[in-house]
């Protein structure tokens, strides 16, 4: 994995974030660069607990905040345990509400997470901060008068997020209206008490970061700046982070490593160069080789294997990376599935087309099952010819059953026929 650090062939951090793609809207540009050259200046994220992990959309953000603690600039970590209560508004209907249980719970995962990717040493380490803080001891009639008296309606109808659930059949609650209110107030408090100049989200957030810059500047008299990173979308224009209809959640347990490197894997040539300006530390002229080797040699992957050992490395470490590896090569007969973890090969099955079989079972029917062939008939001639294999193991006879040893840790089994085409069995 590459070294954690800006790339010095830029004039300025500036220069490079824009280069990665990383500015899709901000404030003043060139008052930007100059605050992110001069002395070190205290900057936030917020992520609110809507879910027990963070996903990739927060990745984006989380390596921002990094670069500009590479640079020398002091983050803080803002996980919001009361805007979580509420949760931002989705562009068609009301959220759910989770309860004051669960979103505590969900703090502490999150606040968790944000430190793996944020140094805790040094003067500008990592600070970990929640605005249930300072919203839960305001009352409403406080927050009115000193916070709500800031803010137009007409110019809080205007604001994107709103003005489309304005526009739907849904419309939208008083409840998610003030979520901009409360965003705006966080982003005030912590001026004051951390003298924060600047706030950075995703760019459909611009709404909610601009109503924390004009806060600061009614109630302060002072600047402060905002970052609105773009929401990354594939060249086809599907959703990125998006793998058959689930999130790329960063836990483990909601997202196992292998699925997740697989993710990175199978990138395509029109986006992997993209990525690996968004998600890697990679210098300039790496990332301008990488693309040449896209260009001329796109069969060999080598942009795609460097994303995904560099993202799984940095979300769930070496060893995690390791035995994605291993399970790949592993599945394709190229490395021994016995050596592979239950829960490694269990995730990698996830993956495959599969069907459930207790031993005994006819290999032939099972590739029935499976799908991998349309017909007992096909399944025969498959195997006769030589082209099936359980376990990497090549079956010979045609009447051949799945024996109990061969399911690998008790539960599981690979079939394959021919090279490329893989199924998984779970035993009943």
């Amino acid at each position: 994995m590459s070294a954690q650090r800006n790339d010095d062939s830029f004039e300025t951090l500036w220069a490079e974030l824009q280069w990665r793609g990383l500015v899709h809207v901000s404030t003043d540009p060139e008052a930007l660069s100059e605050l992110l050259e001069g002395a070190p200046f205290t900057y936030y994220c917020g992520f609110d607990p809507t879910a027990p992990s963070l996903h990739l959309g927060n990745l984006v953000q989380l390596l921002l905040l990094r670069r500009l603690q590479l640079k020398g600039h002091k983050p803080l970590g803002l996980v919001g345990g009361s805007t979580g209560l509420i949760g931002d508004p989705r562009p068609t209907a009301e959220r759910t509400l989770n309860s004051r249980e669960t979103v505590e719970e969900w703090v502490t995962r999150l606040q968790a997470q944000v430190s793996r990717f944020l140094s805790s040493e040094g003067d500008n380490a990592v600070r970990l901060v929640n605005n249930l803080d300072w919203t839960a001891p305001l009352s409403a009639i406080d927050f009115l008068r000193e916070i709500g008296k800031h803010f137009r309606v007409g110019t809080m109808l205007k604001k994107d997020a709103v003005a489309a659930r304005l526009n739907s059949d849904e419309g939208i609650s008083y409840t998610e209206f003030s979520y901009q209110i409360l965003q705006g107030f966080d982003f005030l408090e912590l001026f004051r008490q951390y003298d924060c100049k600047l706030q950075s989200g995703g760019s459909d957030q611009w709404g909610n970061l601009t109503s924390g810059t004009d806060l600061i500047r009614k109630v302060e008299g002072q600047s402060a700046h905002a970052i609105g990173t773009p929401l990354i979308t594939n060249s086809d224009g599907t959703k990125f982070g998006k793998s058959e209809g689930n999130a790329i959640w960063l836990d483990a347990e909601m997202c196992s490593p292998y699925r997740f490197y697989q993710f990175w894997l199978n990138a395509s040539d029109a986006d992997v160069i993209d990525r690996l300006k968004v998600f890697t530390f990679l210098s300039r002229a790496e990332i301008e080789d990488y693309a040449r080797q896209v260009e001329e040699e796109p069969f060999r992957r080598a942009a795609q294997k460097r994303l995904a050992l560099e993202v799984t490395t940095l979300v769930h470490g070496a060893a995690a990376v390791d035995a994605a590896i291993l399970a790949s090569e592993a599945l394709f007969g190229q490395g021994d599935l016995t050596a592979l973890d239950a829960a490694t090969l269990e995730a990698a099955l996830d993956e495959l087309p599969g069907t459930t079989s207790a031993a005994g079972a006819s290999i032939a029917q099972l590739l029935v099952d499976a799908e991998l062939v349309q017909s007992l008939g096909e399944a025969r001639r498959a195997i006769k010819q030589g082209g099936v294999y359980v376990n990497n193991a090549q079956i010979a006879a045609e009447d051949a059953v799945l024996e109990a040893d061969q399911l690998l840790h008790g539960s599981f089994a690979v079939l394959r026929r021919g090279k490329k085409t893989l199924a998984g069995v779970r035993g009943e």
